[in-house]
């Protein structure tokens, strides 16, 4: 019987070579490998966090139409005809591009009455229909929710603004966590009373999901009943990321 130790970098693997048959150790041909227990040691493991502010250079609107009628039939051309007009506005009035426009949701459903003598009934039914809107001149947002509105959108949810092309950002959001990392791993080395060595690991996690202006529907409502033009505020929206960093410890 023949045995061998060879060291493949931090890691020494351990075999035996069974002549004649099985033997105590094991089948012929079985390894092992033993990690080096002083490289895993030796090692100090953080997260990294970047992030900028930036001013948005888009808007995704969500424009929808909610229609009541007696049967599906009726509920869902009175719903068509509206959407069709609110499609025309912002294609011809807006020079908003067919890419630029989205059916998202669509629904016709009943609705339904309880009472304790006839029990549950069907009272009409509601046709649903949404537009998603990526619109990227973010001054007159506002004013293109009110036109919507007039010419039928009863349904307006969120706006969401964002950057169109997050890739001219990413170079400074890795920088910035970069240097986080940098830092919590610098201090947890000088705390331990040791040195920072080189990086042996960096892997990145995902790129956060724009802002979201949460009150545009309560504004559109507000402004409707008051007269005033609804005003949408893009504010800026944060670009960021994360980077899990593995570094040596000396």
């Amino acid at each position: 019987m023949k045995t061998w130790i060879k060291p493949v970098g931090s890691v020494l693997i351990a075999g035996a070579l069974l002549m004649g048959g099985a033997g105590a150790a094991g089948i012929a041909g079985t390894s092992t490998a033993y990690a080096d227990q002083d490289v895993q040691r030796n090692v100090v493991n953080v997260v990294g966090k970047g992030e900028i502010s930036v001013k948005p250079d888009i808007a995704y609107l969500s424009i929808g139409v909610d229609t009541q009628a007696e049967t599906a039939q009726s509920a869902q051309k009175a719903n068509a005809e509206k959407i069709q007009k609110i499609t025309n506005l912002l294609k011809n009035t807006w020079k908003i591009e067919d890419k630029d426009i989205q059916s998202v949701s669509f629904y016709v459903q009943p609705n339904y009455t309880y009472n304790d003598k006839e029990g549950q009934k069907v009272k009409g039914y509601t046709a649903h229909h949404t537009l998603q809107v990526s619109y990227r001149d973010l001054s007159k947002v506002g004013k293109l929710l009110d036109e919507a509105s007039e010419a039928g959108a009863n349904n307006i949810d969120n706006v969401i603004f964002s950057v169109e092309n997050r890739d001219q950002y990413e170079e400074q959001v890795i920088q910035k966590a970069m240097a986080n990392a940098d830092l919590k791993a610098g201090a947890i080395a000088k705390a331990a009373k040791r040195q920072l060595g080189m990086v042996l690991v960096v892997s990145q996690g995902d790129v956060s999901n724009p802002v979201i202006f949460n009150e545009a529907k309560m504004s559109v409502a507000t402004a409707a009943d008051s007269g005033n033009s609804t005003a949408v505020s893009p504010g800026e929206v944060k670009v960021s990321t994360q980077l899990s960093v593995q570094y040596e410890l000396k």
